[in-house]
């Protein structure tokens, strides 16, 4: 079909405003001047030409619908799918630097360049993330891509997302475990655990300067409580684990009821506007209906009593519990309990696997790698699962801390467009932010002990954060340089700094 003037001014201002509501299509006062320029940009962009191209309404019917609904429609499902492969391949690779990072070069990818989304419901998809337990970054690709190809969209953008740096970690963890005395780290990987802590300070920071008067309250409870649980002997892993959760539960009713006072001593954004035909658009591109949602938090729900309560009862009665069910009961209670991703998940992690599965100069060494490769933060998993059973520990450990997260994102997203409207939960997911910025500065604490031993150590600390936040260099920059400072400085090199930092059980002035 050859577009006549009038189908190509409704395929453009398909692009931008039109839906239909009751029947009647309802445009932006400015469509009509944006409908008949053009747009370099968007002229270049291959996905909108596709779009255009197969929004042309022909004689068959079409007449009574609006232009986004003939999108909708015209493009076909393998179509889609392939640009979701196109667009997320590249980010198993590029996603370097941690959450903050991720999201930005994902917003690039989604927001900017493809136009697939916009800014504002990006932002709900990211905030809807950081809401959940489970990585933000890896539930922020699943669900902008959900959004685009369905079900099989989402899955595919996590796996190509997530593998590169899982791969790479399991079989750092498995030669680790095999050629490395963790009492004794060879001189290339001494500088890697203070330079990977110097980030995890740079993290908390880019956190805590954006909390309101509320929010850095919060921080700071829940910061001190946890350094309190995590550092006093008397008190079990066993409650220490309900802590951090419990923390965050009281940090969104505590936002929620400033929320709903005169004069808040917080800042809160208003809910997004409620039902319109494109958020009908939306649901069916997501392909995931309500009840299936439902049914995905049952699922959920299931496998995480099921697994507490085995392994629970097994170790109540003196039972050995199968090693991979210990990993998977771990990872998977872990993945259900920490909000807000990336370096939060540390501290539980710590308590779990240190010194049961490993020591903690292992630990941090895998951090350190960690921190130096692409993908979110919680990739680590695999490397303590392999360090601890192998090939198969790791990716029992993988599959256990994603799983939540996963699952959780594709019950929540159908239910998105609802979400958009309600006020309280948008407002104590502030609280809930600020007490998981908390564990992270308590993860600052907890780590640094055990990362900066030596002189050396806080030189490497101090040069890998000013390299971070001073010069903004990328994170894997980082820890190798961090890596290299250090192995200069090894006693086997230089031995600079070969002095014991802090003195041993207070030490004599």
């Amino acid at each position: 079909h050859h577009k006549t003037a009038k189908e190509s001014k409704l395929i453009m201002a398909s692009n931008w405003t039109s839906v239909t509501v009751g029947g009647e299509e309802c445009k932006d006062e400015n469509e009509e001047t944006r409908s008949t320029s053009s747009s370099p940009a968007a002229d270049a962009t291959t996905t909108r030409e596709e779009e255009n191209s197969a929004a042309r309404p022909d004689s068959k019917g079409h007449e009574g619908k609006s232009a986004a609904e003939l999108l909708i429609e015209d493009i076909p499902w393998i179509v889609r799918y392939r640009q979701v492969i196109v667009a997320y391949a590249p980010l198993g690779v590029i996603s370097f630097g941690g959450p903050q990072a991720n999201v930005a070069i994902l917003r690039d990818h989604i927001v900017i360049r493809r136009k697939w989304l916009d800014d504002e419901s990006f932002m709900e998809l990211f905030a809807i993330g950081q809401g959940l337990p489970g990585p933000t970054s890896t539930q922020l690709v699943v669900s902008t891509a959900l959004a685009r190809a369905g079900p099989l969209g989402g899955i595919t953008a996590f796996l190509l997302f997530d593998i590169p740096g899982m791969v790479v970690l399991i079989i750092c963890g498995v030669l680790i475990s095999t050629f490395v005395d963790p009492n004794n780290p060879p001189w290339y990987l001494v500088g890697l655990p203070p330079a990977a802590i110097s980030l995890v300070f740079q993290s908390f920071y880019d956190f805590a300067k954006g909390l309101d008067k509320l929010g850095i309250v919060l921080c700071f409870i829940s910061t001190l409580i946890s350094i309190l649980v995590n550092g006093d002997e008397n008190i079990s892993p066993d409650v220490t684990q309900f802590v951090y959760p419990l923390l965050l539960v009281v940090g969104g009713i505590v936002s929620y009821i400033d929320s709903r006072r005169k004069n808040p001593y917080g800042t809160y954004k208003s809910p997004s506007p409620g039902w319109d035909a494109e958020s009908d658009l939306t649901m069916k591109r997501i392909g995931i209906p309500l009840w299936m949602g439902g049914l995905l938090f049952i699922v959920w729900a299931g496998v995480l009593t099921a697994t507490v309560t085995i392994v629970g009862r097994a170790k109540a009665e003196g039972v050995t519990v199968n090693v991979y069910l210990e990993i998977f009961e771990v990872m998977f209670r872990i993945g259900s309990l920490i909000f807000g991703g990336g370096q939060v998940v540390l501290p539980m992690l710590q308590d779990e696997v240190v010194p049961n599965w490993m020591a903690k100069d292992s630990f941090l060494q895998g951090l350190g790698l960690t921190q130096s490769m692409p993908g979110p933060l919680f990739n680590f998993s695999s490397y303590l699962g392999a360090v601890y059973q192998g090939v198969a520990g790791g990716l029992v450990a993988w599959v256990g801390i994603m799983g939540p997260g996963v699952i959780l994102i594709f019950a929540m997203v159908p239910f998105w467009c609802r979400l958009r409207r309600v006020r309280w939960f948008k407002s104590s997911l502030n609280g809930v932010n600020a007490s998981a910025i908390g564990l992270v500065g308590a993860a600052c604490i907890i780590l640094y002990e055990g990362a900066v031993n030596t002189t050396a150590d806080a030189m490497v600390f101090v040069f890998a954060g000013t390299l971070a936040m001073v010069y903004d260099l990328a994170a894997p920059l980082v820890v190798l340089a961090g890596g290299v400072f250090g192995a200069i400085s090894h006693q086997d090199a230089l031995g600079l700094g070969q002095v014991e930092w802090c003195a041993p059980d207070g030490g004599d002035f």
